[in-house]
């Protein structure tokens, strides 16, 4: 079982870096063009995800949106995913359109799909639109666009236990092609839910 982990865990962090390095030819690409679409990047170990996530929530101006594999709220204000839904729904609050793509598959008793209907219920009584994706593909996403220039992309679920116990590695890209390439993938498979 760790084994098994251990390995999922080297397969995402692998397939983060593979799609930051297949994001790096087309900034080069642009800056060649004339656009200065320079990428700050940000490399968030473990804790360090979630009070930077939280800032740039509190800070956004236009719009959120987000496609998560996995969202498991508890009902209880101090957990870590519940403090990322309180700061979404003011952030709706305040005019901030907030969009949030969930997984979602035919098995009704799958306990995932359990938890992210119930984390989808809670969130839209709280003013967020929330979307599930087609159950005929599974979204491991754990994306995360701000006011189409900041990019949170990495391994960090929205449970208690990826953003406080686990080894998790995200990084937040300041860019806003990229956050564009991001954004279009997510309003993608928002398209291919319904």
């Amino acid at each position: 079982m760790n084994i098994l982990f251990f390995r999922t865990k080297i397969f995402l962090l692998l397939g983060c870096i593979l799609l930051i390095t297949c994001f790096i030819p087309y900034v080069s690409t642009a800056e060649k063009s004339g656009r200065s679409d320079k990428c700050n990047t940000v490399v968030l170990v473990n804790e360090e995800f979630l009070p930077a996530l939280l800032k740039a929530i509190d800070e956004a101006q236009n719009e959120i949106i987000m496609s998560i594999f996995s969202f498991k709220t508890r009902g209880n204000k101090n957990s870590c995913p519940d403090r990322i839904a309180d700061h979404l729904a003011r952030a709706a609050k305040r005019g901030v359109k907030v969009l949030l793509v969930l997984e979602t598959s035919d098995d009704k008793s799958d306990e995932l799909n359990i938890q992210n209907r119930k984390a989808g219920r809670f969130m839209k009584k709280r003013g967020i639109k929330i979307f599930f994706d087609t159950p005929n593909r599974t979204t491991h996403t754990k994306l995360t666009v701000i006011d189409q220039r900041l990019v949170f992309l990495g391994s960090h679920n929205f449970t208690q236990s990826a953003l406080k116990y686990n080894n998790e590695i995200s990084v937040l890209l300041d860019s806003p092609d990229i956050a564009d390439h991001a954004r279009n993938y997510i309003l993608k498979i928002i398209k291919e839910g319904k």
